[in-house]
Formats: structure tokens, C-alpha cells, sequence
């Protein structure tokens, strides 16, 4: 009766690498690297290398063509053909990828499609990636190209 209710998270107190950003909206199609610290949500078409510490979401009208895409959590609702380096991979029922997989954990809906080799590791070395390892008064440490 007066139990308290549950309350979701504050949103905006998110640390960035733990929301999504920036967005690459339907319709816009971006040919280079995306590099950063946040999460990104990509429902165009991208076709270059992906390195982004935070989360990459590929939305069902997303399309991604790399040789690799890098982050620490990667859900696909869309296209991905390449390979895929994360911690944590989600491939939704609309989901396809083509490419080899390295991860830490996976997990799939029913109807999600991989073609490629899966290669789960105890710990997956993303620091290389933009973000917490960098001093942020070093240049280039908010790149975008």
C-alpha cells in the first residue's frame, strides 16, 4: 500500500558512453570514419570504420558497410557487414550481420541472422578506443572525421 514506487533512471545523469548522443537519422547516408566516446544511433547508411566507446545502435533502417566496427555495446536492428569487436552484442529479430564476431556476450532474438564466425573472449580489448584513456585537453581527443 505504500510501497514506493520504482522510478527509471534519470536519463541526463547517464555518463554519455551510457546513452546515445548523436544520430545518423534515415535518409542520410555518411561515407568515413566515426570515432568518439558517446553512443551513437545509426538508422542511414554508413560506410566506414566504427570505433565508439559508448553503445552503437544499428536501427532497423540502418545500414553499416566497414572492415570493422568497435564499441563496448553494439545492438542490431538493421544491417551490419563487417567485423564486429564489443563486450556486449545484441542482434535483434530484424537484425542481420554479415561478418565475424569477436565479444564478450551475445545475445539474439528469434529470427536475428549471423554469418560469420562467433569468438567470445573472457575480456575484449577496446582500449584503443576514444574516450576515458585519453586526456581530454590532448588534441584530437574529441575527433570526428
Amino acid at each position: 500500500m505504500f510501497a514506493k514506487k520504482k522510478t527509471s533512471p534519470d536519463i541526463i545523469s547517464a555518463r554519455p558512453v551510457d546513452r546515445v548522443t548523436s544520430v545518423l537519422g534515415p535518409g542520410i547516408s555518411w561515407k568515413g570514419d566515426l570515432r568518439g566516446k558517446g553512443g551513437v544511433r545509426i538508422e542511414g547508411a554508413l560506410e566506414g570504420e566504427v570505433a565508439v566507446r559508448g553503445m552503437v545502435i544499428v536501427g532497423e533502417t540502418g545500414k553499416v558497410t566497414c572492415e570493422v566496427l568497435k564499441a563496448g555495446t553494439v545492438i542490431v536492428a538493421g544491417l551490419v557487414s563487417g567485423q564486429i569487436i564489443a563486450e556486449k552484442l545484441e542482434i535483434r529479430a530484424t537484425g542481420r550481420v554479415y561478418g565475424d564476431v569477436v565479444i564478450q556476450s551475445i545475445s539474439t532474438d528469434e529470427g536475428a541472422f549471423l554469418r560469420g564466425t562467433v569468438t567470445m573472449e573472457e575480456r575484449v580489448d577496446l582500449s584503443d578506443l576514444p574516450g576515458e584513456s585519453r586526456d581530454a585537453s590532448e588534441p584530437g581527443a574529441e575527433e570526428f572525421s
